[in-house]
């Protein structure tokens, strides 16, 4: 497996780090690891179809159709 030396992080990040990795039970290491595995390969994107099928269906189009109104009465 390769290594990764990060260079230059500040001592409040470090120290987040570490904060971080002791809230999930883990080494400073594997927080490193586990955050930089998200980051990189988070969820999918989803195409723009999928989410617009996710969307229930609330009414008719008529429902929201938008009414005139002369308003130099």
């Amino acid at each position: 497996m390769a290594q990764l030396l990060v260079r230059k992080v500040s001592d409040e990040l470090v120290k987040a780090l570490k904060q971080r990795a002791a809230k999930h039970n883990r080494s400073a290491e594997q927080e490193h690891r586990e955050i930089l595995k998200a980051a990189l390969h988070g969820p999918r994107r989803r195409h723009l179809a999928e989410v617009l099928m996710e969307i229930p269906s609330v009414g008719e189009d008529t429902d929201f159709t938008r009414e005139q109104r002369d308003r130099r009465s």
